[in-house]
């Protein structure tokens, strides 16, 4: 079985044209999952992608493992790998959880190096 499909220096692979949006910024963690619901064309362009631009071994290899495994008769996930990561969410769209009655206890700071504080050894 082939283990390398490096692609040609000529051959161009753009963003706009992978099938996990975000793809640069997903942890490889969320990228092994992500991968199990895509193709073998999908695969093998995110692979050729990768190659030609971060080339990062363990991306790479996680890469060429599921390949091999689609091409092998391996099932396609029922995953969304378009769909929003949660690691990617964005914390504004839902707001923070803190508010006066969930926040921690007001700390003072130490007396050392306070000329005002008449506490402190002179």
């Amino acid at each position: 079985m082939k283990r390398s499909t490096r692609i040609p220096d000529d051959a161009t692979v753009r963003h706009e044209d992978l099938p996990i949006p975000e793809y640069d910024h997903l942890p490889i963690g969320d990228l092994g999952h992500r991968i199990r619901s895509l193709t073998a064309d999908g695969l093998g362009t995110l692979l050729a992608y990768e190659q030609a631009h971060g080339n990062r071994l363990p991306v790479v290899q996680l890469l060429q493992v599921r390949l091999d495994e689609v091409r092998g008769g391996a099932e396609l996930s029922g995953g969304d790998p378009t769909g929003l990561a949660p690691s990617l969410t964005d914390t504004a769209q839902g707001g923070s959880a803190v508010s006066p009655q969930t926040q921690g206890p007001v700390i003072n700071p130490p007396s050392h190096g306070d000329p005002t504080n008449p506490a402190q050894p002179r």
